[in-house]
């Protein structure tokens, strides 16, 4: 194999695929990418088993093959070029140099027969999105996924289509990110996937929003997507979502009204002084007013007063602050509300301007 390309395409292509590639392997091959030089352009692909990225670029190919090659080494050598340069790279078998100007660099590579590929994708319903859509959902919702919970099927993220919507829910079981968006689609019957945590958190990194429609292969075991000059697949969590409908408030009577930005300079700023491994804040409403209080274990305690739209009983609850700042992160700028029962109830968050987005917060003792 041997095929020169320019740099920058070069830098595109693995900075793509990259986030795929663990720096620690249960298999050496994984460690690389597999090239496939042909037609007058390099495929490239990685893989961890579980989520595959192929991207292609334009090259001159003097000699047609295949290589796996190690990708962040690959990638190092790419950034210390100068932005213009042009690289050829040889493959003989055994090894691969890497040329460009007087830069020489050779390196260990290994068979491409060898590489993993998944499991063959099977055929499924096909649907059109744009991508900012999908986008926007995700970057609504992604945030409230679980990290190595033992529920295996919270490490991941509810996508669920309808003909008329689409919709996207992440929960860890202490709080819940869900969004809504008419959309226009055509399938046969509803369809629900579990799409795993690193496969979103790739998506979010790649996604753009460009008015682009996407296209959603999905099947019982496997999302692909179809991106522009991309094809992105995951094998699916296997389990069943938790009913997360019910745990959404629906008799919540107690509404603050706030700005959003107001809110979260005072929380970051009652933060400092929280208990570093609990996180909780102490929300105190009364007529027009939230009082803001946290202490920590060293008895250092932090307050702060913001006016603010409330007409209704006075009520004390603790948050995580981390929580609370997580979702009004995620939401537009402006007004949000703050719904609640009860001193012991969840708190339902929704911006003014996006009602379809509703964030739940459990409460916490303090």
């Amino acid at each position: 194999m041997q095929f020169t390309v320019q740099r920058k395409d070069l830098l595109t292509a693995l900075q793509t695929v990259i986030g795929v590639v663990e720096r620690r392997q249960t298999m050496p091959i994984l460690s690389n990418v597999l090239i496939k030089a042909e037609n007058d352009r390099i495929v490239i692909t990685a893989t961890d088993l579980e989520l595959e990225l192929i991207t292609d670029t334009p090259a001159v190919i003097s000699q047609p093959g295949a290589a796996a090659i190690p990708a962040r080494k690959l990638l190092d050598i790419c950034r210390g070029l100068p932005d213009d340069a042009e690289i050829t790279l040889e493959h003989d078998g055994q090894q691969t140099r890497v040329h460009s100007g007087r830069s020489r660099f050779t390196l260990s590579t290994m068979a491409a027969q060898d590489w993993p590929y998944l499991d063959e994708v099977e055929t499924g319903q096909q649907i059109a999105i744009p991508e900012r859509v999908l986008k926007g959902l995700l970057d609504r919702t992604h945030f409230a996924m679980a990290h190595q919970d033992v529920r295996y099927y919270l490490n991941g993220l509810l996508l669920a289509l309808r003909n008329d919507r689409a919709r996207c829910v992440a929960t860890d079981g202490h709080r819940l990110a869900l969004s809504d968006t008419a959309l226009d689609i055509e399938i046969d019957e509803p369809i629900q996937a579990i799409v795993p945590r690193k496969a979103i958190t790739e998506l979010v990194r790649l996604l753009d929003t460009s008015e682009a429609e996407i296209t959603l292969q999905l099947s019982t075991k496997h999302l692909r997507l179809q991106l522009p000059g991309l094809v992105f697949t995951t094998k699916l969590i296997d389990g069943r979502f938790p009913d997360y409908e019910r745990v959404i408030p629906d008799q919540a009577d107690k509404q603050m009204h706030a700005d959003r930005d107001t809110i979260r300079q005072a929380l970051s700023r009652t933060a400092i002084l929280s208990n570093e491994k609990f996180g909780g804040v102490r929300l105190g409403l009364q007529q027009h007013s939230l009082r803001l209080q946290a202490q920590n274990v060293e008895r250092e305690e932090a307050e702060d007063e913001i006016q603010v739209t409330y007409d209704n009983d006075p009520i004390e609850i603790g948050f995580n602050v981390n929580y609370l700042l997580e979702a009004l992160g995620a939401m537009d700028s402006g007004e949000f509300t703050l719904s609640l029962s009860g001193p012991d109830s969840s708190g339902l968050l929704q911006s003014v301007n996006d009602p379809a987005t509703r964030y739940v917060v459990m409460p916490m003792r303090l």
